[in-house]
């Protein structure tokens, strides 16, 4: 069965070469998807919203067939963009 894909939704993609990809789903449109593998504080404050830099690996509509679904986290944000303050303390806290 194939995956569809949601934001916040945990997934683990595993690829016909055996290599594994997990993270949480950051974006979704009709022909792919972004899973976020990694999320690190920014050096510079060029621009004020965006504090963090994010990992993203993009997977295609038609691997969508090697991704699992893993679990979903809560967010009261799911209508904003990713970089909100605190967004990573449910990954690492």
């Amino acid at each position: 069965m194939t995956y569809t894909p949601k934001v916040n939704d945990y997934v683990k993609w595993t690829d016909s070469l055996g290599k594994v990809t997990e993270g949480w789903v950051y974006f979704v449109c009709n022909d792919y998807f972004t899973i976020e593998i990694g999320v690190k504080d920014k050096l510079d404050d060029l621009v004020d919203i965006h504090k963090k830099i994010h990992t993203l690996v993009l997977c295609q509509n038609w691997y969508w067939n090697e991704v699992e679904y893993i679990k979903t986290r809560e967010s009261s944000h799911c209508s904003e963009y990713k970089s909100q303050k605190y967004r990573d303390s449910d990954l690492y806290g």
